[in-house]
């Protein structure tokens, strides 16, 4: 008689076998890249048409010049990718920016060490309230931020008799050094700016808490079911963005010699700017430190450009800045339907 049980079987082939995903396509690929590096291509082709029209734009002083400006705003805009890609937003970054130089200014008389410890113990203290603020109380970051922006703008007119009072920075000091010095003729701002991004991917490629932003910026929900500390990772965001800003700020200071009261005036919506065109999704989830630096680079190129024209006058900056920001606003949305498609 034969046996009606079935053949004995490993155990390998009684688990279930996963689906192998398939490939990514060659239009998927391109529209990966171009949501990444987008803004790279194009800063690349507005330099190479540049120096052709405009012969003084190549020049190594130029380039130096550019990176000099750049390096301030791409502190800022570092805080401020983080913030975005856990879905926040800090509209309280230029105020803090100018408190930041303000209090440099008159602690460097202290020497460098007060210069720079002073601004980032109080705009790392302002960051850390709009944290708590947005993730422990629940507001929302669009109106913490606001009041801090206001604060601190107050406080810095509080501290300067209403702008009347101007700091000044020892022009021998080591402080103003850390400002004026350079290295192969690019100031050390620029190399201290390079330095923080280099940082800023590492921790967001290469660690658990830089995994645990993106976790937290695509679902807050998802992320807390993980296991994940989400008010914890939003309260060190926005507490990061407090201190990039103030130290960009005392940087501004030991550059210009002085804690100037009227900048900073918003400088948050060149960051949110420089942010998004990098590629960063202002919904939260996606983005890169690269990709900012880039869009810092782009709108720094633009004013450049504006300057050697000569006949338009700054406020072209924003013009352009907003088309900017809408054309990639509206290319991201395209993108995204068409990877989902």
């Amino acid at each position: 008689m034969k046996s009606l049980t079935s053949p004995r079987q490993s155990p390998a082939a009684l688990r279930p076998t996963a689906a192998a995903p398939s490939p990514a396509t060659g239009q998927e690929r391109i529209t990966e890249l171009l949501q990444r590096h987008g803004a790279l291509a194009v800063l690349v082709a507005v330099v190479l048409v540049s120096s052709f029209v405009f012969p003084s734009f190549g020049t190594l002083d130029n380039a130096q010049n550019i990176a000099v400006q750049a390096s301030f705003i791409a502190v800022v805009a570092l805080g401020m990718t983080l913030v975005i890609i856990t879905g926040g937003i800090d509209l309280s970054v230029g105020s803090v920016f100018a408190l930041g130089g303000v209090l440099a200014a008159w602690a460097s008389q202290y020497g460098i060490w007060a210069a720079l410890l002073l601004p980032l113990a109080v705009c790392g203290a302002i960051g850390t309230l709009n944290g708590l603020l947005i993730a422990r109380a629940g507001m929302a970051p669009f109106i913490v931020t606001l009041a801090t922006l206001l604060g601190a703008r107050g406080l810095l007119l509080a501290l300067t008799d209403e702008g009347a009072t101007t700091y000044l920075v020892p022009r021998d000091s080591a402080f103003a050094e850390l400002g004026q010095g350079t290295v192969g003729g690019f100031g050390y701002p620029v190399l201290i700016a390079l330095t923080l991004f280099a940082a800023g991917g590492v921790v967001l490629q290469r660690t658990s808490f830089g995994q645990s932003l993106f976790a937290v910026g695509g679902s807050p929900d998802a992320a807390t079911l993980m296991g994940l500390p989400v008010a914890r990772t939003r309260v060190l965001v926005y507490t990061l963005s407090g201190l990039l800003a103030g130290f960009a700020g005392a940087l501004n200071a030991a550059r210009l010699s002085s804690g100037v009261t009227i900048i900073g005036v918003g400088m948050e919506l060149d960051a949110i700017a420089a942010v998004v065109i990098g590629g960063t999704l202002l919904i939260g989830g996606a983005g890169s430190v690269s990709g900012t630096l880039w869009g810092v680079l782009l709108l720094a190129v633009i004013q450049n450009l504006i300057n050697q024209i000569g006949s338009l006058n700054s406020s072209y900056q924003s013009v352009v800045s907003g088309g900017f920001l809408i054309v990639v606003v509206v290319a991201q949305r395209y993108l995204a339907r068409a990877r989902r498609t």
